[in-house]
């Protein structure tokens, strides 16, 4: 049986750097568990990828607004266009399960936009903007409007858009004729937790959401009623941290393994990644470890698709550091030197 292929996309920082290649891609190394730089891809201060769910296109933040690519039979990036979102550079960004529609988080302004999507991949028009508003329990710097995640329900119905500076993610249906939104619900975190990223599991029964500030997991069953409103019940808060952990900590990242049964998130200061396994039938986490990463920030981290290994994104030391892990035992082993990267915030491994 021939042997699956994969490279990695780490987006990066380019201001207050020599370089000005945002996107690097790198030929992952799966029987070994470490990266080869194969490719660099120019373009400015990319805060965060994602790839179609067709498999076939790669979407970027840019200065500009959002950049889309063809991805090559070898992984490689071909530029399709870019778009302006109307607004400040956005966080974070995704499409709804058809690919029609390109939706953009941006943390700076608190702007919610959504733009049309092409058959060839191409950004179209902005068909929504949505500003949140109002103020937290203080009004500092978290405690404004600030959205850093939005992604659709599995069944291609609500939006998530997950606001840190209010503590709640708001929930929108898609009109998917002509892409506006329109407010359903809200689902509201603990004050002052400033929910960051949130994840479906694979059947879309399960929402998982990682709280920034209060270094916690929240998770919670999605169903739809007899008038089909949203409806999410939690069943379970989890820590993202140590009983011993660093103080001043800020949970990151969240990943799920590729076959869905590990669960991964990080944790700047305390500077650890943790993973859960997850049970399948009912959605509940289970802590396997939190160990240290050997990095500063860990912005991002996420399970090799065997899980035999993990990668580390180390944002304020500018390093990728790598780990052998042994879920049985609970327990991962550096596996290697770092390898330098200027300020990496994301990354996604793509089966060719």
């Amino acid at each position: 049986m021939k042997k699956e292929k994969y490279v990695a996309y780490v987006s990066t920082y380019t201001s207050g750097n020599k370089s000005s290649f945002g996107i690097r891609i790198y030929d992952v190394d799966m029987e070994n568990g470490r990266f080869f730089e194969k490719d660099q891809v120019e373009i400015t201060n990319s805060s965060y990828v994602t790839i179609s769910h067709n498999r076939k296109f790669l979407y970027s933040i840019t200065d500009f607004g959002v950049e889309s690519y063809k991805i090559l039979e070898d992984g490689s990036l071909s530029v399709i266009n870019h778009a302006s979102i109307n607004g400040m550079r956005g966080c974070y960004l995704s499409t709804d399960y058809d690919d029609k529609f390109l939706f953009v988080a941006g943390y700076h302004d608190a702007k919610l936009t959504v733009l049309k999507v092409g058959e060839d991949g191409a950004i179209g028009e902005i068909t929504e903007e949505i500003f949140h508003k109002g103020l937290g329990s203080i009004a500092e710097r978290n405690f404004r409007p600030h959205i850093n995640c939005v992604k659709m329900t599995r069944d291609n119905k609500f939006l998530c858009a997950a606001d840190l500076g209010m503590d709640h993610v708001v929930l929108y249906e898609l009109n998917h004729s002509n892409g506006r939104l329109r407010q359903v619900d809200m689902i509201r975190s603990e004050q002052e937790s400033a929910p960051r990223h949130l994840k479906f599991s694979a059947d879309g029964k399960y929402l998982y959401i990682v709280h920034e500030l209060k270094n916690y997991i929240d998770v919670y069953t999605y169903s739809i009623d007899e008038h089909n409103n949203p409806v999410f019940d939690k069943i379970q808060n989890i820590s993202t941290l140590n009983t011993y952990h660093a103080g001043g900590s800020a949970a990151s990242a969240l990943n799920f393994s590729e076959d869905f049964k590990y669960l991964c998130s990080s944790n700047a200061g305390d500077n650890s990644v943790i993973v859960y396994s997850i049970d399948q039938e009912t959605g509940l986490l289970d802590k396997r470890f939190c160990l240290p990463v050997s990095g500063d920030y860990p912005k991002d981290a996420a399970l090799f698709p065997d899980n035999r290994h993990l990668v580390a994104l180390n944002h304020e030391s500018d390093s990728m550091t790598f780990f052998n892990v042994d879920m049985e035992k609970g327990i991962m082993v550096m596996n290697g030197k770092e390898m330098k990267v200027d300020q990496p915030n994301c990354i996604i491994f793509y089966r060719l």
